[in-house]
């Protein structure tokens, strides 16, 4: 059938009458004109109930006959009689304007986006030509566009033969992972490290553990005549304590004191002698004549002025000691300014001015800055065990108020070098938390110097001088910071301070006698093997760490008749309990447990101001596995136990009831 011309049409209306004019369409007459459509139906036609009288044909004009349409090339036969059979449609009301004819044009539909790869097939109504056709487009299309091509040949090849679909890549492909090394080179990798392990253990020489005293750090002894000497060896201790009638007729042995001075106490002549030699006399006396001239009375000291030049020595001897330094001054301005009260603007150079300003001694400044940060500045845990410790400034860290012990050091620099010292930053490796003691016979690690961080400071006299405001500020344990005013780690001398730190820098190590100790000396420390437990209560009461004796963690038990000196002393020979501490002196008692366990005891020490010392045997410390403590009597019969002697410790215990308390200061264990 050909296709039958459709005419073209000015309104919607238009089309609609004709289309309700081809219901009825049997053959059309192709002599014959079409009849125009009827005209709309009026609203007047409903309101005639008779019948509607019919309506005239419009006469055929040639003005208003509408021109032809163009022929439709996506439209077949059957198409055309399915809508020819159509039911007429319904005329809308307020229909939109009608729709722009199309118009064929050459130019290249705009680029679509890519399309991912399907297995579906392209089908369009009409002619398999048309769908043939888009399909090659398509291809085409897909494969110039998201893949281009490297040569003209390819593109011909995909050109020339339309009917076939190729697929393009997927787009932006990511790299596959590497693939686990399999079992096989795992072996191999395993067996060349073994083989390079036993060449290396074949060539390298094994250095044993240094055990030697020798090669031990060298700590600066005092003089013999400042330092009382060593106490006497004391006879083992009997295994009963005495009871009150034996404490009576027979008391504990005396400990040894210096003797009075006599009634008659003539001062040696030496007192008066001067260091210099005095000028030569010239006089006009006859050379026969030697004996000197009267001493006139009114240049001779008095008693009380030579007392106090002694009382004036003894002092400025006790302040050229940093334990014994009277630092009262520069703690009570230190805690006078807290973080929150500062300015905003330039803390660091108000801290030096209010911190540093009132003293004249280097020693002094050095001493407000340290005990500042321990008021102002918190160990940052949070940031240490969650590892993500964060970078700050120093005002930044003043402000924020934690940080860790670089954090510390560099406060601590930024103050101390506006308030014109000279102070530095020294990183290196600390022993602190988490550091584990080697244990015998365990080789040393190998060097790392790194970890912490400290600082060292120019004080009186032109003297490098070793710090930890860190350390010195508290302590961490548990995961959680223990904040406790630490005054020793300002106070130390290099040679002790450098007994837990190892610097990067061989430069820093500060020693009196230049010596540089090397890592291996640093690691096993002073005594060969694991040191006994030392808690910080001793160093609050004036006992040192570094004297204490035995030093070494485990005890023999089984020695024979072998006799365990327990021995301690004083920081130095200036402190006095009362002046430097808390008040006087505790008792220190060691805990026992008898001969193979069987029997608690507590032995009190002797002391002669300086050193604190008793003899248990071997036997009677107590079975393998068990500890033994240093205690320090703090209460007895709830009353203070601060100056409680040997004796009335002796008295109150066979007296019946009574309840002690007790701080621990060192612990050991039993093998």
């Amino acid at each position: 059938m050909a296709e039958v011309e459709e005419p073209k049409f000015n309104s919607l209306a238009d089309r609609i009458a004709a289309l309700n004019q081809q219901k009825n369409f049997t053959s059309p007459t192709p002599q014959a004109r079409r009849a125009p459509p009827p005209p709309p139906p009026s609203k007047t036609t409903a309101q005639t109930p008779s019948s509607t009288p019919a309506v005239p044909a419009r006469p055929p004009t040639q003005q208003r006959n509408p021109p032809a349409l163009p022929q439709r090339t996506n439209t077949s036969e059957s198409e055309s009689a399915i809508e020819s059979l159509a039911p007429p449609t319904i005329p809308a009301r307020n229909a939109p304007p009608p729709l722009p004819g199309r118009r064929d044009s050459a130019q290249p539909s705009p680029a679509l986006p890519p399309r991912r790869p399907s297995n579906q097939h392209l089908r369009r109504r009409g002619s398999n030509a048309s769908e043939v056709s888009q399909i090659s487009q398509i291809s085409t299309f897909s494969n110039l566009s998201l893949n281009p091509v490297s040569s003209r040949t390819s593109t011909t090849s995909v050109e020339t033969q339309p009917t076939r679909r190729a697929l393009a890549p997927a787009f932006d492909q990511a790299k596959l992972p590497p693939l686990p090394p399999s079992r096989r080179d795992r072996e191999a990798q395993a067996a060349k490290e073994a083989a390079a392990a036993t060449e290396r253990e074949a060539t390298e020489v094994l250095k044993a553990p240094l055990v030697s005293s020798r090669s031990a750090p060298i700590v600066p002894q005092i003089e013999s005549g400042s330092r009382p000497g060593l106490p006497p060896r004391l006879p083992s201790r009997p295994t009963k304590s005495p009871s009150l009638a034996q404490v009576d007729e027979a008391p504990s042995t005396v400990p040894r004191r210096l003797p009075p001075p006599p009634s008659a106490f003539v001062r040696p002549n030496t007192t008066f002698g001067s260091l210099q030699k005095p000028p030569p006399i010239l006089s006009n006396r006859p050379a026969g004549n030697r004996s000197p001239p009267p001493v006139p009375a009114s240049s001779r000291p008095t008693f009380a002025q030579i007392d106090a030049a002694g009382t004036r020595a003894a002092a400025n001897q006790a302040a050229s000691c940093l334990v014994c330094r009277d630092f009262s001054g520069p703690d009570s301005v230190a805690a006078q300014y807290p973080n929150h009260s500062l300015p905003r603007h330039d803390p660091v150079g108000y801290l030096a001015n209010v911190l540093c300003g009132p003293f004249s001694s280097a020693t002094d400044k050095a001493r407000a800055i340290f005990t500042w940060c321990h008021h102002n500045i918190a160990y940052n845990v949070e940031e240490f065990f969650g590892k993500c410790i964060k970078g700050r400034s120093v005002e930044d860290t003043i402000f924020f108020g934690k940080a860790v012990c670089q954090g510390y050091a560099e406060v601590y620099q930024a103050i101390a070098q506006r308030a014109g010292l000279q102070c530095v930053v020294v990183g290196g490796h600390g022993k602190g938390y988490g550091f584990t003691p080697l244990k015998n016979g365990q080789p040393p690690p190998p060097r790392d110097p790194s970890g912490h961080a400290w600082n060292a400071v120019c004080i009186d006299n032109g003297e490098w001088k070793l710090l930890d405001a860190c350390w010195g500020a508290g302590s961490v344990g548990d995961q959680k910071y223990h904040k406790h005013f630490t005054p020793e780690m300002f106070c130390l001398s290099n040679e002790r301070f450098g007994l837990k730190h190892f610097p990067k820098d061989e430069r820093y190590f500060f020693r009196a006698d230049g010596r540089i100790p090397t890592w291996e000396e640093y690691i096993v420390g002073p005594e060969p093997g694991e040191r006994a437990n030392w808690y910080g209560g001793g160093a609050d009461e004036g006992i040192s760490e570094f004297t204490f004796s035995p030093a070494q963690k485990h005890l023999p038990v089984y020695g024979g008749d072998d006799v365990v000196r327990f021995q301690f002393s004083k920081v130095c020979e200036h402190w006095d309990p009362e002046r430097h501490g808390k008040g006087k002196s505790y008792l220190l008692l060691m805990k026992i447990h008898g001969r193979d366990g069987r029997k608690e005891d507590l032995v009190p020490l002797d002391s002669d101001g300086f050193w604190w010392w008793t003899d248990v045997p071997a036997r009677d410390l107590g079975a393998p596995g068990q500890k033994v403590f240093l205690y320090a009597l703090t209460v007895l019969n709830n009353r203070d136990a601060r100056g409680l002697t040997k004796e009335e410790y002796y008295r109150a215990k066979s007296g019946g009831g009574y309840s002690m308390a007790w701080a621990i200061y060192a612990e050991w264990e039993l093998v």
